[in-house]
């Protein structure tokens, strides 16, 4: 999915998307779909209590993939769709509608959280900490793999907002963007 997503970033750059037969894109977008879907809810901030620190690392690795995987096909998806000259079908409100939400749900779960302390939910349920309190205890250090999702949240947002120029989208849609 990584490279689709570049290839598709590509071929979206040299405009010739729309040279693709409609049906066979509409079928990769309904399949990027499911893979958007896949990592669209997983929370990356983990904390098993009874989990040894290599069992919650391997999690972490693990969701971590998937939720980049999804990205890339959000990236993958977003570049079809904002593609020059792409025809109506390829607009697919649910395909559109999945991108949002990961889109969100991922910068409310573990962007924001990652960036900024105050975001953060205290696992134990312990006493609650002023703003200032949460930012001063906080580590400026980030993974590597949070930047990249960072870097492509970005780009997805982007796309989102040239999305917006081309096609009309329904009330619903555009309160959730």
């Amino acid at each position: 999915l990584s490279e689709l997503g570049s290839e598709s970033a590509k071929i979206k750059a040299m405009g010739i998307m729309d040279k693709l037969s409609t049906d066979k894109t509409v079928k990769v977008l309904n399949i990027l779909e499911k893979n958007i879907q896949d990592g669209s809810k997983l929370s990356t901030l983990l904390n098993h209590n009874n989990d040894t620190e290599d069992e919650e690392r391997l999690w972490r690795d693990l969701i971590m993939e998937r939720v980049t995987k999804s990205a890339d096909a959000c990236l993958t998806a977003i570049n079809i769709m904002t593609s020059p000259n792409m025809p109506k079908a390829v607009y697919i409100e649910d395909v559109i509608e999945r991108v949002i939400q990961y889109t969100k749900f991922h910068l409310q779960n573990t962007l924001y959280p990652q960036y900024d302390p105050v975001y953060r939910v205290d696992p134990h349920g312990g006493g609650v900490l002023s703003s200032k309190a949460k930012r001063a205890k906080c580590s400026t250090h980030k993974q590597r793999v949070i930047v990249m999702l960072y870097n492509k949240v970005c780009d997805i947002v982007s796309s989102l907002s040239e999305l917006l120029e081309i096609q009309l989208l329904t009330d619903t849609t555009i309160l959730q963007v």
